[in-house]
């Protein structure tokens, strides 16, 4: 959620609005910013729309359940929980909404409801949750909510909230639980009666989904310059078990533009109640981005995509940076997701939150299938053990060049596009005119290793790999395949 006192914080895709107007005129040029229509997803992209729910911040999708997805998040009133449900993430965004419990009029609970989250324990579901008081809203304790039924939208099944104590009776909220090698933990943020923070993390086992056992261990608190901007907060954890590791996603700093994500790094074999056993990474994985025009990205949840495999970040941020008043009741953060990639250490590639749109593919060569194409000073070339993620990714858009032709969209340069004149391959912010309009539409082929990329403007040479570069050169099989990821 956020803190005031105590803290605080593929579809195809349509060209930007500036772009948009600079081709105007051409033919094919893109429906209008903000647009999205459903289309078929490339292989490992997650295809939805983005952002996927308006207005709800603090946003969790389970991973699937009897083939469903759930979605829960905090409401810009404060003061209800809400569930919808899909079978597929993209669905989520004009799914019903349930209310499956309201706030009391008065007394315990009765002031702000913040950050829900949804999971399924042995057969019944729990919604965590946080909440404030009538007469001091941001009096805030954590609760859980239980239900028997099947279906977490059925408000009839979910009984009288249970609060979590803890070892101190403090601000606390951004419960989330989950098992590792058979042990359940909780994981939450906390403000600690003798620490000069807003809120610290913490992790404790669970002998109940209600309950936590032993003695809570502090495993991160706000320190470096990105965590303490406006709050010193650290806040809104998510676990995710990959690669022989526990990661943990955090938010720090208030909830405007400063609003980051950082990272926690436990050994899946150390003893996770141990605060010796989190790493802290030194710099925040995931922050505002001015190309992309998203503001204050975090509280984040991760899910998988309908392939079963595919990991999904999900998070919330604003399309603008200027908040008149307090940013805890500016109701514009939306739910977000996109894919989060691995580098292949085995660690986390986040990149940059994107803008409106849809699919966002990597282009890997055939003859080179552990590179990708990649920008570096506007120009396209091919390299493998990239770390600037946002660097390989683009969108399929219509194309400038007319009906049958697509475009490629970088996702960190928005009002750039990939564009072939000779054997040279850039990324060149739109022109008007036919030519660039040419040379920066290609006509697309499926083959059945990855797809190969005909100049529209020069329709005898197509996008080739040549030891490292992009360039362009008549058809030659794996030089000018490219598999799509």
């Amino acid at each position: 959620m956020s803190q005031q006192i105590g803290r605080r914080t593929l579809l195809r895709g349509g060209l930007g609005a500036a772009a948009a107007s600079a081709v105007a005129g051409l033919p094919g040029t893109a429906p209008a910013a903000g647009r999205a229509t459903h289309a078929a997803a490339q292989p490992g992209a997650v295809p939805t729309v983005n952002p996927l729910v308006r207005q709800r911040a603090d946003p969790f999708v389970t991973h699937p359940v009897g083939g469903m997805y759930y979605f829960t998040g905090s409401v810009p009133e404060y003061d209800r929980i809400v569930v919808r449900g899909a079978d597929t993430i993209a669905g989520l965004g004009t799914a019903t909404e349930s209310v499956i419990w309201r706030r009391p009029a008065s007394g315990r609970m009765g002031g702000h409801i913040w950050a829900p989250e949804l999971h399924r324990i042995d057969g019944r579901w729990y919604v965590y949750f946080a909440a404030g008081d009538s007469d001091d809203v941001f009096r805030i304790r954590m609760y859980v909510l239980e239900s028997a039924l099947a279906d977490p939208r059925d408000p009839t099944g979910w009984t009288a909230p249970r609060q979590i104590a803890t070892e101190w009776d403090s601000f606390s909220l951004d419960a989330t639980t989950f098992t590792h090698r058979g042990r359940r933990y909780l994981v939450w943020a906390q403000s600690e009666p003798e620490i000069a923070v807003n809120s610290s993390l913490y992790i404790a086992a669970m002998s109940s989904p209600w309950t936590i056992t032993g003695k809570p261990v502090r495993i991160a608190t706000p320190t470096r310059s990105w965590e303490i901007q406006g709050f010193r907060v650290n806040e809104g954890p998510a676990v995710l078990v990959r690669n022989g590791r526990v990661f943990l996603t955090f938010s720090a700093s208030a909830t405007d533009a400063r609003y980051c994500m950082g990272l926690l790094t436990a050994d899946a074999d150390a003893n996770l109640l141990d605060r010796a056993s989190w790493v802290k990474t030194p710099d925040p994985v995931f922050t505002t981005n001015e190309r992309t025009r998203q503001y204050g990205p975090g509280h984040n949840s991760f899910t998988v995509a309908e392939d079963g495999v595919t990991d999904v970040l999900v998070y919330h941020a604003r399309d603008y940076r200027d908040i008149v008043g307090d940013p805890l009741y500016d109701p514009n953060r939306h739910t977000r997701v996109q894919r989060l990639y691995w580098h292949r250490d085995g660690t986390p590639l986040f990149g940059v939150p994107v803008g409106v749109g849809g699919p966002i593919v990597r282009l890997s060569p055939a003859d080179a299938p552990t590179a990708y194409v990649r920008h570096a000073d506007y120009l396209l070339r091919v390299e493998a053990d990239v770390r600037e993620l946002a660097d390989t990714q683009f969108r399929f858009v219509p194309g400038l060049a007319g009906e049958g032709s697509t475009s490629l969209q970088s996702v960190n340069f928005p009002d750039r596009y990939v564009r072939a004149a000779g054997d040279a391959v850039r990324l060149d912010p739109v022109e008007t005119g036919a030519d660039f309009a040419g040379q920066a539409s290609f006509h697309r082929t499926e083959q059945s290793s990855g797809v190969t990329l005909r100049s529209a403007g020069d329709p005898g040479r197509y996008l080739r790999h040549d030891r490292g570069r992009l360039t362009t050169g008549p058809t030659a099989g794996a030089r000018t395949t490219f598999r799509l990821d």
